[in-house]
């Protein structure tokens, strides 16, 4: 725990130092669930595109909507070896195919959230938006519900790791899986950890 706060602590500073924040979020996560390990792209990659694990709608069944984001990460200047990463994930639904900043990478995002719908079904992340570098947007194929919050922050040199809160199942109870996710933001265009 304490190695782990002395990173996050030089982190800190580093991305102080750089000008960049070391991590983008969003103020509309849900509030269900543990937040799981950062998952890192290589040394010298950075993410260009996104899928999600997502469930179809279950009609009357219980809706967990969106249980996880990937990140496609490939070398800065190169399209070549490709590499996911991910957090931690719900156990339902089924990945997308990757959606890809057409040049750039991947720089910030905004969340589409479902609130807490008191006695009804709770479904926390629907879906995912994406701002390339090259001013392109992109978006997953989630689900209906809930709304758009505010944009994060941007990463000057792109996304290059991820951080996900998860709901684990509730047996009987009402699953929501995805609540909210962080990005991190690579160092230098050089290397990213």
């Amino acid at each position: 725990m304490l190695l782990q706060a002395t990173s996050v602590l030089l982190l800190s500073l580093f991305a102080i130092a750089s000008g960049s924040p070391v991590a983008i979020s969003v103020p509309n996560g849900g509030s269900w669930g543990n937040w799981g390990n950062i998952e890192w792209c290589p040394q010298g990659y950075v993410a260009k595109g996104f899928s999600l694990k997502a469930e179809e709608t279950q009609g009357k069944g219980d809706d967990t909507a969106v249980n996880g984001i990937r990140l496609h990460c490939l070398p800065r200047y190169k399209t070549y070896p490709e590499h996911t990463i991910t957090s931690s994930q719900g156990p339902w639904g089924s990945w997308t195919s990757p959606f890809w900043c057409l040049s750039g990478y991947l720089a910030s995002f905004t969340l589409k959230v479902e609130g807490s719908q008191g006695r009804g079904d709770d479904t926390a992340v629907n879906n995912i938006k994406f701002s390339c570098s090259d001013g392109r947007h992109l978006e997953g194929v989630g689900l209906p519900w809930g709304s758009y919050g505010t944009w994060s922050q941007s990463c000057t040199h792109g996304v290059c790791g991820i951080l996900a809160k998860v709901e684990g199942q509730q047996g009987d109870g009402d699953d929501t899986a995805l609540n909210d996710i962080q990005f991190y933001c690579c160092f230098n265009v050089n290397g990213n950890n």
